[in-house]
C-alpha cells in the first residue's frame, strides 16, 4: 500500500522537475535572446522576411475575427440595453470592450494560433533533421539567425494587428448597431470617442509587446525542443497553440491590473514617447 500510495506522490514531483527545468531552458533562451540584440550582423533582411510571414499574412484573419466579434458585442449589447431604454450606449460599451481587451487579447489569441504553430513546426522540423546543428558547425549563432528574427516579428508585428483589431472591430459594431437597431453612425462613433480615451487605447495596445514576445519565445522554445521525428513536430505544433493561448489569457489578467494601477497620465506619456510623438 505504502509503494502504491507513494506513485502519485512521485508522478506529481517528476512532473514538477520537469516543468521548474522546462522553465529553466525558456528562461535561458530568452536571456540567450536579448543577448543576440547587442551582437553584430543584425538579421534587418531575416526580421523583414518574418514580419511579412508571420504578422503581415495574419491581418486576414484577425480582421475577420474582429469584425465579427464587434458585430456580435454590438448585437448582443443593444439587445440588453434595450430592455432598460439604455440602447444609445451601445457604442460606449463595444469601444471600451474592444479597445480595452477584445481587440488585443482576440488578436493575440489568433497570431499565437497562426504564427505560435508555423514557428514551433518550422523550427521543429529543422531540429529533427539536424539543421539547427550544422548551423552550430559553421560557426553561427542559431539563436540569431533562427529565434531573434522571429521574436520580433511577432512583438512589434502584434501592436499594429492590434490596431488593426479595434479599428475593424468598432466598425463592424457600427454597422450593427445601424442596420439593426437604427443607431445612426454619426452618434454611435460619438459615442465611442466620448468615452475611450488615449489611455484606454494605450493601455490595451501595450499589452500586445507583452504577448507578441510570448507568442515568439513560446514557439521558438518549443520548436527548438522537439525531438521524435515528424510525429514529435506535429506534437510541439500542438503544444505551442496551447502553452501561447494560455500565456496570452494569464498575462492579460497580470497586466491588466498592473496597467489599471499606473496613472493614466503616465500611461499616455510612455506611449507618446514609445511612437515618436511630443
Amino acid at each position: 500500500m505504502s509503494e502504491l500510495a507513494a506513485q502519485p506522490v512521485s508522478r506529481l514531483g517528476d512532473r514538477a522537475l520537469a516543468l521548474a527545468e522546462e522553465l529553466g531552458e525558456f528562461a535561458l533562451l530568452a536571456l540567450a535572446t536579448l543577448r543576440s540584440l547587442a551582437r553584430p550582423r543584425f538579421p534587418w533582411r531575416a526580421v523583414l522576411v518574418e514580419f511579412e510571414a508571420l504578422a503581415v499574412r495574419s491581418a486576414p484573419i484577425v480582421i475577420v475575427t474582429s469584425m465579427f466579434t464587434g458585430m456580435v458585442l454590438a448585437l448582443q449589447t443593444a439587445y440588453s440595453l434595450t430592455r432598460f431604454g439604455a440602447k444609445p450606449y451601445v457604442g460606449s460599451i463595444v469601444g471600451l470592450a474592444i479597445v480595452r481587451e477584445l481587440g488585443p487579447v482576440l488578436a493575440a489569441l489568433m497570431v499565437g494560433g497562426r504564427a505560435g504553430a508555423g514557428i514551433a513546426s518550422e523550427l521543429g522540423a529543422m531540429q529533427v533533421t539536424e539543421q539547427v546543428d550544422a548551423i552550430r558547425a559553421m560557426g553561427a549563432d542559431p539563436v540569431q539567425k533562427l529565434v531573434l528574427p522571429r521574436v520580433l516579428a511577432t512583438t512589434l508585428g502584434l501592436p499594429l494587428l492590434t490596431v488593426f483589431s479595434i479599428v475593424v472591430g468598432i466598425l463592424g459594431g457600427m454597422v450593427v448597431a445601424e442596420a439593426q437597431y437604427g443607431i445612426a453612425s454619426g452618434f454611435y462613433l460619438q459615442t465611442v470617442t466620448n468615452v475611450v480615451r488615449v489611455g484606454d487605447f494605450a493601455s490595451g495596445v501595450a499589452k500586445t509587446f507583452v504577448f507578441g514576445w510570448g507568442i515568439g519565445m513560446v514557439g521558438c522554445h518549443v520548436g527548438l525542443a522537439t525531438a521524435g521525428g515528424t510525429v514529435g513536430v506535429g506534437r510541439a505544433t500542438t503544444r505551442a497553440v496551447v502553452i501561447a493561448s494560455i500565456f496570452v489569457l494569464v498575462a492579460d489578467f497580470f497586466l491588466t491590473k498592473l496597467l489599471l494601477l499606473l496613472p493614466t497620465d503616465a500611461l499616455v506619456g510612455a506611449f507618446v514617447r514609445l511612437f515618436g510623438g511630443t
